[in-house]
């Protein structure tokens, strides 16, 4: 799923361009092409995904996990082709500054899969795959929704197409592939750092684990605001890309930079501050809740490397600088931060923390270099324009 969402980032970064061009027929070849690589994508990770069914065992878990858990993997599955369907609809529309509209129909779909959960696990009793049933329901019906609306939308309707099918072009699908491939990378090496830490620390018991999962929970809700900037930024310097106006860069970039650096002091301090009563939302449990407020004091230093970062590489994205990023972040979270945390944890003596003082080194790596990366794009294009 992860590397379907890096995939289809590279129509946000082909439609605000488009924008800032004014070629609305180029948001629309964007537009239905970047559906059709969503949906695409989805049925082959789809298939892939079906073929790890008969192996889950290797996992070692208990054998009635393991039991229950084909049934509703495969609905799961299914449910991928919706869900980055929509999502290409969804960065499609944020990127043409229609933005509010999609949050509201992709809000309904939450609320009807809560809706859908209460009626299929508890009223009709199907229990695991009542849930599976319920999310694959509420993604096809924001896909249903979505177009409907760009059936429906005056302001998007010399950007998005008035018939769906129609020959793919063999352009822009070069572009998005080109664009979309190298994000993908990014994004995994990232996401499989801190999943990779998760088997890090599950060698040192389950305390360490519980922690490790609330710090992570914690971290991540976090971090969602920077992400939100990190997207907005794609789709503003892309749009100012497009226009041919590079002047427009310094604002862009320095704001965005600003605005992530000053919600991650509010949040290091509240974090900080309150890092006890987090983890005491979670479980009762007072080791747990001890170890959780020491890995959450780790969070409060990787959360300023961690917005930079983001925020960095949602910039160089909208530049369409992809590939040496993806380098980047492979190096930094692959090669630093997961071995570095296993020295830290195994011969530093620091145990599980050392997990996530590697996690920090590695994030503390990447914004170094996506900052210093992203200043001499700025400089580059600004000098040659």
């Amino acid at each position: 799923f992860v590397f379907g969402i890096g995939l289809i980032t590279s129509i946000s970064v082909l439609t605000s361009t488009a924008a800032g061009a004014d070629n609305a027929s180029n948001a629309l070849s964007v537009c239905r092409n970047g559906f059709y690589l969503a949906l695409g994508a989805g049925f082959i990770l789809a298939l892939i995904g079906y073929a790890f069914l008969p192996f889950l065992s290797i996992f070692g878990q208990p054998a009635d996990v393991t039991a229950l858990t084909p049934p509703y993997l495969s609905l799961i599955l299914i449910s991928l082709v919706p869900a980055l369907g929509s999502m290409a609809l969804k960065n499609h529309s944020d990127s043409l500054d229609r933005p509010w509209p999609s949050f509201f129909i992709f809000l309904g779909g939450v609320f009807l899969n809560i809706a859908l959960n209460q009626l299929f696990i508890f009223t009709l009793g199907f229990g695991l795959v009542g849930a599976a049933w319920a999310t694959l329901i509420s993604r096809c019906m924001i896909v249903i929704a979505m177009l409907l609306w760009f059936e429906k939308s005056q302001r998007l309707a010399d950007f998005t197409p008035n018939r769906w099918i129609a020959k793919p072009d063999r352009v822009t699908f070069s572009s998005l592939f080109a664009l979309g491939i190298p994000a993908s990378f990014h994004l995994i090496a990232e996401v499989g750092a801190f999943s990779g830490a998760g088997f890090l620390v599950g060698h040192f018991g389950e305390i360490s684990l519980a922690a490790h999962q609330i710090a992570l929970t914690t971290a991540g809700t976090l971090f969602m605001i920077p992400l939100g900037i990190a997207i907005a930024l794609t789709m503003r310097i892309g749009n100012a890309a497009g226009a041919q106006q590079p002047e427009r860069f310094p604002a862009i970039i320095f704001s965005g930079w600003l605005l992530s650096l000053c919600f991650i002091a509010l949040t290091s301090t509240l974090c900080g501050i309150w890092r006890f009563d987090i983890a005491a939302l979670y479980v009762e449990e007072k080791d747990v809740i001890q170890f959780a407020a020491h890995l959450l004091f780790i969070v409060v230093i990787f959360q300023l490397f961690d917005g930079i970062q983001v925020v960095s590489g949602g910039l160089l994205r909208g530049l369409e600088d992809v590939t040496i990023p993806a380098w980047g972040a492979f190096v930094s979270y692959i090669l630093v931060g997961l071995p570095s945390g296993y020295i830290f944890a195994h011969f530093g003596g620091f145990g599980a923390v050392g997990i996530w003082y590697g996690l920090a080194l590695g994030l503390f790596v990447a914004a170094v270099f996506l900052t210093l990366r992203v200043w001499m794009k700025m400089r580059s294009i600004r000098f040659t324009k």
